[in-house]
């Protein structure tokens, strides 16, 4: 299976598609714990780079006043990506 997202019409860091079903998924905790076991290039360095994306990405919506229930988490795990 592949997914395939066309909303930035440009190229991601690989895995990108997979950090942004991680980051929407932060709010159920199994699942965000199965999306990442699904997709293992969020294991690796190209996948922390998208990650790192996605994350920043979302805090800016955040700032915008969008995804607002995601803020403590989106925050949380950029603390876990500043870590790696």
């Amino acid at each position: 299976m592949r997914i395939l997202g066309w909303e930035g019409w440009g190229r991601a860091p690989q895995g990108f598609d997979a950090a942004t079903l991680y980051a929407y998924s932060l709010l159920q905790p199994d699942v965000a714990a199965r999306v990442r076991a699904a997709f293992p290039v969020l294991s690796g360095p190209v996948g922390l780079a998208a990650e790192a994306t996605v994350c920043a990405q979302l805090l800016q919506t955040v700032a915008r006043g969008d995804n607002l229930t995601l803020e403590d988490q989106l925050r949380h795990w950029s603390e876990e990506l500043r870590r790696r």
